[in-house]
């Protein structure tokens, strides 16, 4: 798939920018990110704002958990894996558990990463370990405009948030971006019939919708929602999406255990049981290549995901 991209990067340091023009108690944490996460011109602007930690991402979550402790807002932007597995001890007991106010921003989410620096920076399973940690927000917004407002809505959500960002590569998302735009509920992407729902997270949404148009073009009605809060789910909007559903498919560049497959299974399985079919990394790690022929490999293009919903539907 050819697609126009925008860096998730650029966008998220535009939107913080923003926010540290009407407060001075957002900062910045960086753990020798700042130019891996396109962080320059915030450290321009205020670099009084700026409290570099080096390579030591442990030591830049108990920054961040002390600036959060003495009412900054601080932003700590690095890897997603080195934010959530490296320093996952201190995400849970310095800064979830007494629930401050950090942002925990994550680079190179899903396979993007592999393109330039392979499977030691890709990550697949940071949506699963934040998920599990009690009292996180955890946001996977699909393209660069939703991650600038996903960003600033970030301000005003209590406790500890989990921002999940790409590599700069990201396709832009084909949907208009609403004045409306809530990143706690779910945005009904495609409408065409209520036979089948696809769910999506981050920046496969274009993948899920060109799925819903194979799918249509045979006669199944789709609803493609694209999900930016995997924690805390939009449980009215799924419920309604549900009802009149006969068969469900997630969509996540992320491993189907415990990201959105898992989170939707559950809520589902509780509350209005269907057919479902997860789709992304089944319990395997990626590899180097470019990001469209790693996403096809492992089955997220668009013809492997209407194949899979093809199955789930009565004969």
């Amino acid at each position: 798939m050819n697609e126009p991209v925008k860096s998730t990067r650029e966008a998220f340091i535009q939107a913080l920018i923003e926010l540290g023009e009407k407060d001075s108690r957002h900062v910045f944490v960086s753990a020798d990110s700042l130019k891996a996460a396109r962080a320059t011109p915030f450290h321009e602007r205020w670099p009084e704002r700026v409290f570099e930690a080096g390579i030591a991402e442990q030591g830049a979550l108990d920054v961040a958990a002390g600036a959060a402790a003495l009412g900054l807002i601080p932003y700590v932007d690095t890897y997603a894996g080195f934010i959530t597995m490296r320093a996952c001890e201190q995400l849970r007991t310095f800064i979830a558990y007494p629930n401050l106010p950090v942002r925990l921003v994550g680079l190179n989410g899903g396979l993007l990463g592999g393109e330039r620096e392979g499977v030691t920076h890709q990550f697949y399973e940071d949506l699963a370990i934040t998920r599990a940690i009690p009292g996180m927000t955890v946001l996977s917004p699909a393209d660069a405009d939703a991650v600038y407002r996903t960003t600033l809505a970030s301000a005003a959500i209590p406790g500890p948030v989990y921002l999940r960002l790409g590599s700069g590569r990201e396709p832009v998302a084909e949907l208009p971006a609403g004045p409306d735009f809530d990143p706690l509920a779910i945005r009904l992407a495609a409408d065409t019939g209520s036979d089948l729902v696809i769910f999506s997270t981050g920046f496969v949404l274009n993948r899920a919708l060109a799925a819903a148009r194979l799918l249509t073009q045979e006669g199944i009605g789709c609803r493609v929602a694209d999900v930016t809060s995997l924690k805390p789910l939009d449980q009215a909007g799924i419920l309604e999406l549900l009802k009149p559903a006969r068969a469900i498919v997630t969509v996540e560049d992320h491993q189907v255990n415990g990201g959105l497959g898992s989170a939707l299974a559950e809520f589902a399985g509780e509350h209005h049981p269907l057919p479902l079919k997860r789709i992304g990394l089944a319990d395997t790690f990626g590899r180097s290549g470019l990001p469209h022929e790693l996403l096809d490999k492992y089955g997220l293009s668009p013809a492997a995901i209407a194949a899979a919903a093809r199955q789930l539907m009565p004969r």
